[in-house]
């Protein structure tokens, strides 16, 4: 009779064991999936380059301040609706011909612009070529 119940302990840890592995074998494809499908979008937000209003858009007025990191300029920005995502606006920003020329003071922004046009009047470009001015 010990003998039955040792071969059903063994089975029974032998079950427990392929269930245990086949759940963290589970998580592990979900977080793989999560992973990739967040950084598809991430990736896309920040080459899509889309304004919040692309019809007509709302003027905003954005104060700088000086020394302000782009992360604080983007969550300024985030605030007043000029922009979705603020590490998105980083990225943006790290990639633009205008990487590190971001101006502080008062700057005259409207929802209808893209946010490399953003960037670059924050940059103190007034007329940029290429973009949608409606």
């Amino acid at each position: 009779m010990s003998n039955v119940r040792d071969k059903a302990g063994k089975i029974g840890l032998f079950l427990a064991g392929s269930i245990f592995h086949i759940a963290v074998l589970a998580f592990a494809v979900v977080l793989l999936f999560w992973l990739g499908k967040t950084a598809y979008e991430f990736g896309y937000e920040v080459f899509i380059d889309q304004p919040m209003s692309p019809d007509n858009g709302k003027e905003v007025t954005v104060i700088i301040d000086e020394g302000s990191s782009v992360l604080e300029i983007g969550k300024v920005l985030e605030s007043k609706g000029l922009i979705k995502n603020p590490y998105v606006f980083v990225v943006q920003e790290r990639i633009s011909n205008y990487h590190g020329k971001i101006l502080p003071g008062r700057h005259d922004l409207s929802t209808a612009y893209t946010p490399s046009w953003i960037i670059a009047k924050l940059a103190g470009e007034e007329d940029q070529e290429g973009t949608d001015d409606t």
